[in-house]
């Protein structure tokens, strides 16, 4: 980092870093340089990973998360994961691994993952708890920063930590009664542990510390959404909003600290509900990056939830929000398999970039024109190279042998194309 960008940005951002992002993103390096400043955009990577700009005014980025499970602990089944994610687009990964030897996980995971990395610290400090006390409500404050640092010194990008679940936030569950809970497995534990412990939730006590860790190793802070609704019934309630003002917080004191920060959201939230809860974040947050789960729009459809979630994540992002953490067709239901993994992406790949096109992001249209026009000229080798994904197309398109290299096999010799041309070779000059 040279000392400058430090002094121009507030932040651990290298010079190199913003302008490979604002190359890519196709934006004024300046106009850049003074978001990331404002906190309106964060920048990660570099140094061997891939630059990834997060925030207003830059392309909805996507999310996949992987990591073992107690049930399922090998490590191989994740970097397969990994690839798959990677190989289908995906701009970030999270390894939320909760089984095995997690340490060794995340570090295999980080050496081959070329996109940044983030983790959720605070799964392996509660295990770690129950190993050593017998009880995941026996682990100290002391050991959750320790956690926290030893994933830091691992080269993450960024760490999920609930440091908004406090004491307060959660007697606001008693105020609207939920169908779903708290669903969130980090905000869950905390919960317990403070009532349990009868103390408050120590990410959130111990904050400066938690940013002085953060600080010294140049990772962004998500603040994890703790009490985001499980539920459609749920959403916008009492409890998520209280922990959203506290987020907001949390984001000022986090940029004073000279950490960069976005803020996770929901969860599951009803069509009519999305665009206020971009709203509510940005107001509450201070235009903050906004990362959300989805959001699921219905509750009724397992199997299909990356569907669910894909059709929230388009009207979430095209309302302003800026990340999106996909969804697979496993969610609710089990540990997704690569092929799940693949499926989760490509639904939340398609969301963000139809939102990306009302956006007015750089360059989205204009992929879009570029396959309309291919298809004006039945240039099938263009629309194969320039989809989002040219092996379904190559897959697809090969699977029906009664095609020609000029129509499709659907329509064939009532190819409206062709009669288009007809219309045109005909029509008087």
């Amino acid at each position: 980092m040279s000392p400058q960008e430090s002094q121009q940005t507030g932040f651990a951002v290298d010079a190199q870093l913003l302008a490979e992002i604002a190359r890519d993103e196709k934006i004024d390096g300046n106009l850049l340089r003074q978001r990331v400043a404002e906190g309106t955009v964060v920048a990660m990577g570099g140094k061997g990973v891939r630059p990834l700009g997060i925030g207003l005014g830059l392309r909805t980025k996507v999310n996949a998360n992987i990591g073992t499970s107690p049930n399922y602990p090998e490590l191989q089944g994740e970097l397969d994961k990994l690839n798959a994610a990677v190989a289908s687009g995906a701009d970030a990964v999270m390894d939320l691994s909760t089984g095995g030897d997690i340490d060794r996980v995340r570090r295999e995971i980080r050496a081959e993952c070329p996109v940044a990395l983030g983790t959720v610290p605070i799964y392996q400090a509660f295990g770690e708890a129950e190993e050593q006390y017998g009880d995941m409500m026996g682990m100290t404050a002391d050991d959750l920063l320790g956690v926290i640092a030893r994933h830091a010194a691992d080269n993450i990008d960024f760490a999920t930590l609930h440091c908004g679940v406090t004491r307060d936030t959660v007697a606001a569950l008693k105020t609207q009664q939920r169908i779903g809970g708290i669903v969130s497995r980090g905000g869950s534990l905390l919960a317990a542990w403070m009532r349990v412990n009868k103390a408050e939730n120590p990410l959130y006590e111990r904050y400066d510390d938690v940013l002085a860790i953060l600080r010294e190793f140049n990772v962004a802070i998500s603040l994890g959404d703790g009490l985001r609704p499980g539920a459609l019934a749920d959403a916008t309630d009492a409890a998520q909003v209280s922990e959203t003002r506290v987020l907001g917080e949390l984001v000022l004191r986090a940029r004073e600290a000279g950490v960069q920060a976005f803020v996770e959201g929901p969860g599951h939230v009803p069509l009519d509900q999305i665009a206020a809860n971009v709203v509510l974040q940005k107001r509450l947050c201070h235009g903050a990056p906004f990362y959300v789960l989805g959001p699921l729009v219905t509750d009724v459809a397992p199997g299909y939830d990356h569907i669910t979630g894909a059709i929230g994540g388009a009207i979430c992002a095209a309302a302003g929000a800026d990340f999106l953490c996909y969804v697979t067709p496993a969610e609710h239901l089990g540990l997704p398999s690569p092929n799940d993994v693949i499926d989760g992406v490509m639904a939340s790949r398609i969301a963000a970039h139809a939102a990306d096109i009302v956006k007015g992001v750089p360059g989205a249209r204009e992929w879009d024109d570029r396959m309309s026009r291919a298809r004006k000229e039945l240039d099938w080798a263009t629309m194969e190279r320039i989809a989002m994904d040219p092996g379904r197309v190559r897959l697809t398109r090969g699977d029906r042998p009664d095609g020609d290299d000029a129509a499709c096999s659907m329509c064939g010799k009532f190819c409206s194309i062709r009669a288009g041309r007809r219309l045109e070779e005909d029509a008087p000059e």
